[in-house]
């Protein structure tokens, strides 16, 4: 008799397999990610669908970048959409993914509208048609070019884009579109995997790029299998407080751009808009000096983030408290041990309180000297001179300790008005390249750069 083939299972987040069915994957610790693998046969060999070729001899003017109208996207991106790329945005519920596609489609319509291009279909599943008709009036993205659908069946979908054959194509969500075909409810394992997969191949297929707006979990992840992160093209990341209007989008994952740039977006009730100089929110007034703030430059990727470190240190009427906001806790009690232990401060019946301003964060090593003079400034209760910022690290030691990207730093903290920077001695290797309008003041440890910007005696 012939033997029956063998059952096997697999996890659908890494991979691994078993003879048995579990609920925990034994490798990743997934729940619920262990499904059946039906027996198949081996491929068979058939002809290619078109011959290979020599790389030098392939035509890339079918991939040219197309800029999207939204700069700080275009920025994300490497300079705009590819013909045929899958493009994943993934947030929180709230955070404006789908306030930020429809107005990509609705500038990419117009532009469509002008180049005399094929129109722009943009898909629903969450909402109908009508609410979102009500969120473009309201944010001012209504086009005649701008086709609207509420879809969830990916058939159907894919024959809005035959009969339609769009310019573009936005989808809104990946999660709520489901396959007739795959067995259960749309937002599974199987049905993300099929969808996307479907998704794939149709922008491949017919050269169109495709927007997916996709939801987390509550850890911060994207829903849905692993390999829907891996069979599309770029995946972005969009993150926000909701107590901030500044929004921004990174790339996770890039196949035509690098993935350490960030866009910086204002979300207000009129819709979302792209902020080249995102100073504003980070900064406060600065024609005026008070006690306990100091100003630092830090990194998101690329791009320098101006951010305003402000500490308060009083009489504390019990126990000590270390409260921070925006700021790294374990770097906040790294300066305020050295500032104790290194210059004497008596901080240990101190509450000690810091924040940055605007939401920001200063995560980084480099924003290490603007917290430590920001609490020597609060503790002597004595401002800083007008026009400094500081970078660089602090080490257990008290010394300045050199930091990445100080050239570039320093570039934008002289378009923003600073006049004197502290930073570390003989940063990147013989001192960075000064922009103009900047003076840069080299100091060996904390002390050193106290003395240079505090009015201290003795």
């Amino acid at each position: 008799m012939a033997k029956a083939p063998a059952i096997t299972y697999s996890c659908t987040e890494c991979g691994w397999t078993t003879h048995k069915w579990v609920g925990r994957c034994a490798q990743c610790g997934e729940w619920g990610s262990i499904e059946e693998e039906s027996a198949q046969r081996a491929p068979q060999a058939l002809a290619p669908s078109s011959p290979a070729e020599p790389i030098t001899q392939v035509s890339a003017e079918a991939s040219v970048k197309q800029a999207t109208g939204v700069s700080e996207l275009d920025r994300v991106l490497g300079g705009g959409l590819v013909p045929g790329a899958v493009i994943l945005m993934a947030g929180e519920p709230g955070v404006g993914k789908s306030t930020l596609l429809l107005d990509v489609a609705a500038r990419a319509a117009e532009q469509a509208a002008k180049d005399g291009k094929a129109p722009v279909l943009y898909i629903t599943g969450e909402e109908s048609a009508s609410q979102v008709r009500l969120r473009a009036e309201r944010i001012g993205a209504m086009n005649q070019h701008l086709l609207l659908a509420a879809e969830s069946d990916v058939s159907r979908i894919i024959g809005h884009v035959k009969s339609s054959k769009p310019s573009l194509l936005v989808i809104d969500s990946v999660q709520t579109v489901a396959d007739s075909n795959v067995d259960g409810a749309a937002g599974g394992v199987a049905q993300v995997r099929a969808v996307s997969a479907a998704f794939v191949a149709l922008a491949k297929e017919n050269s169109l790029p495709i927007l997916l707006v996709g939801h987390v979990t509550k850890d911060g992840s994207i829903a849905g299998p692993r390999v829907l992160e891996h069979v599309v093209d770029v995946v972005c990341q969009f993150e926000g407080d909701r107590h901030s209007p500044l929004r921004m989008v990174r790339a996770v994952k890039n196949r035509y751009g690098p993935t350490d740039e960030v866009g910086c977006f204002e979300l207000t009730e009129d819709g979302i808009f792209g902020l080249s100089d995102p100073s504003g929110l980070f900064l406060s007034a600065r024609n005026r000096t008070v006690p306990g703030t100091c100003a630092t430059m830090t990194l998101e990727g690329r791009r320098p983030m101006p951010v305003e470190v402000q500490g308060l240190v009083v009489p504390a009427a019990g126990p000590p408290r270390r409260t921070t906001s925006g700021v790294d806790s374990p770097r906040v009690a790294m300066m305020v041990a050295v500032l104790q232990s290194r210059l004497g401060f008596e901080l240990d019946r101190r509450d000690i309180f810091a924040s940055t301003v605007g939401g920001a964060k200063a995560s980084e090593p480099a924003a290490d000297a603007a917290i430590a003079l920001a609490l020597a400034s609060a503790y002597l209760d004595l401002p800083l001179a007008p026009g400094v910022i500081a970078i660089g690290e602090v080490s257990l030691t008290g010394e300045l300790r050199p930091v990445s990207g100080l050239s570039h730093r320093l570039s934008e903290a002289a378009r923003l008005g600073f006049t004197v920077a502290l930073i570390p001695p003989e940063s990147g290797g013989g001192g960075p390249k000064l922009p103009g309008g900047i003076q840069a003041r080299p100091c060996s440890d904390i002390v050193d750069a106290m003395r240079s910007v505090l009015p201290l005696d003795g």
